[in-house]
């Protein structure tokens, strides 16, 4: 059971454990995308239909018709990532031995919505760590026994990159304590409730810039939110009244000084690299910005075509972005 990318690598992992096989595969409806808003399958239902494996899609598992559907496929281990919905108990007690959850955090931390993006965003130490807990699930969300986990270190990686890094730990994790919960010689070890946190699922206002933060923190929130919802920021420029709408496709901070004094946080100064934004204790460096209604540029491009004066807070921005 599981939607996004990151379900799709356990899936195709799972595929081929030599220890059982996959009855059935179950994620989200397919759904409406892009301008023309036309439906489109998730990635774990693209990879199914690939390996030939049947794909069902219920709407969630109010219908009682939905719930007996499951159960007469009598599995023994029911497997969820990243599915996207709160199962109920009926469905957790269709799995014979044990209903199974790979999530991408170290519990009891980050549960909920977006543990890949949050811990990202709340960790600037560059020896910052995550993981995947292997859980044993209960109706109410990410609160079971965990069976294992395994750290990843999070370095420089933007949340898609994690992802990746995350699912392939996840998948191997799986498939390597299959056996000992089959066997049931692999115990899971309840969770310390009084340290969790929660990682609630992202707007689009926590992609919105603030110039006013520490370089650390600045390059954090950009780094958590890419891919999506996208780190973005308006712009004032030479001779225009209005603010321009920018999304960061890609940036990283100064490794070093740019000027011998630093200018206002937000302030946008050209350098040899292209262009920075001063941050509250240092220069974060647009490598890659995509306009609002304009195509993916570099910062030189930019600094050219725009002539960019200041990077504004939320505070100071006005309407949400469109870029």
């Amino acid at each position: 059971m599981g939607t996004p990318a990151f379900a799709a690598a356990v899936l195709e992992k799972l595929a081929t454990w030599p220890g059982g096989r996959v009855v059935a595969v179950y994620t989200q409806p397919d759904r409406p995308r892009g301008r023309g808003m036309r439906l489109v399958p998730s990635p774990v239902k693209e990879l199914a239909e690939r390996l030939g494996l049947e794909v069902r899609q219920p709407l969630n598992f109010r219908e009682e018709t939905d719930r007996r559907a499951l159960a007469d496929l009598r599995p023994d281990i029911i497997v969820a990532a990243a599915y996207g919905l709160l199962l109920p108990r009926a469905v957790l007690d269709a799995a014979r031995i044990a209903p199974l959850n790979v999530h991408a955090s170290l519990l009891p931390r980050y549960r909920g919505a977006a543990p890949i993006q949050r811990c990202i965003m709340e960790s600037c130490s560059p020896d910052a760590v995550t993981g995947v807990s292997l859980m044993h699930m209960e109706p109410s969300l990410d609160t079971g026994p965990v069976y294992a986990t395994r750290a990843v270190p999070i370095g420089c990686c933007h949340a898609g990159e994690l992802a990746e890094a995350l699912a392939r730990a996840g998948a191997d994790l799986l498939v390597e304590s299959l056996p000992g919960i089959v066997a049931g010689t692999l115990t899971a070890i309840p969770q310390d409730h009084s340290k969790a946190t929660h990682a609630a699922k992202l707007v689009k206002a926590d992609g919105r810039v603030d110039w006013n933060r520490a370089l650390a923190q600045v390059d954090a929130q950009i780094r958590g939110v890419t891919p999506a919802p996208g780190a973005t920021t308006r712009v004032l420029c030479k001779d225009v009244v209005e603010p321009l709408d920018v999304r960061i496709m890609r940036g990283h901070p100064a490794p070093e000084p740019l000027a011998p004094v630093l200018p206002a946080p937000g302030t946008m100064v050209r350098v040899p690299a292209g262009l920075a934004v001063a941050c509250a204790d240092g220069f974060y460096l647009l490598d890659r910005v995509r306009p609002s209604g304009r195509k993916d540029m570099d910062g030189h491009a930019f600094a050219n075509g725009y002539a960019p004066v200041r990077a504004l807070a939320p505070a100071d921005a006005g309407q949400e972005p469109t870029a």
